[in-house]
């Protein structure tokens, strides 16, 4: 006879999405929350939807309600962390599936749950061979625009709101305010503040392999 389940799996699943890949200044933020099935009608008539299609601030709102509502996990990784792992690791895939294996696990701390959906990046057993013991039954779907799924969608808003929220705070301690993205204004600010701070706050603040690096040392 089966021996019952001490920790049945609840019925829902966890989805996982980051933010701040494409920024040059600020961390790297990977997030991920439990969606129990009885809720998708809740988070369609909050109107989650993936982080790029909301404003910044409404993106905080619903950042605020989903984490009183749902089990989540923000892992963050800020820029000097990151410069280490990408140095040592050479490759952002392999940093993504570290951050998104950590969110899982996390979750799975907290609820059992058989079912992972994840946006698409990189090789899925980059993401498998990451995860630990609590992580190796469960089901991991890699897609491409999985923020129609709105467990992921729900996670790419926490993400968001997260990455913000750090980026205000670098702005605040380096005395200039830092944008977002990776466009010419993200450059020139980055030069400025090389010329202002010297080049070690590249360290502190940015993600050092993007190209903009190359840029502003051949510009000093």
């Amino acid at each position: 006879m089966k021996q019952p389940d001490l920790f049945p799996t609840q019925k829902g699943h966890i989805g996982t999405d980051e933010s701040g890949k494409g920024d040059y200044f600020g961390p790297l933020v990977v997030a991920g929350v439990f969606l129990p099935d009885k809720q998708l009608n809740v988070l369609t008539e909050l109107g989650v939807k993936d982080s790029k299609r909301h404003s910044d601030n409404r993106v905080r709102e619903l950042a605020d309600i989903l984490k009183k509502g749902y089990k989540h996990s923000l892992v963050v990784i800020g820029p000097e962390k990151y410069n280490e792992l990408y140095l040592k690791l050479r490759n952002l895939n392999k940093i993504l599936a570290w951050a998104h294996s950590r969110a899982i696990e996390n979750i799975l701390e907290e609820v059992p749950c058989s079912l992972v959906i994840t946006d698409q990046f990189g090789n899925k057993s980059f993401v498998l061979n990451a995860l630990m013991k609590r992580g190796k039954d469960v089901e991991l779907v890699q897609r491409p625009k999985a923020e129609e799924d709105l467990a992921v969608a729900a996670a790419s808003i926490l993400a968001r709101a997260e990455f913000l929220k750090r980026l205000y705070f670098l702005s605040q301690d380096v005395g200039i305010n830092l944008p977002k993205g990776a466009s010419a204004l993200v450059e020139e600010t980055g030069l400025k503040l090389v010329k202002l701070q010297g080049i070690q706050i590249l360290d502190k603040v940015v993600k050092k392999h993007f190209k903009i690096t190359k840029r502003i040392l051949a510009s000093l």
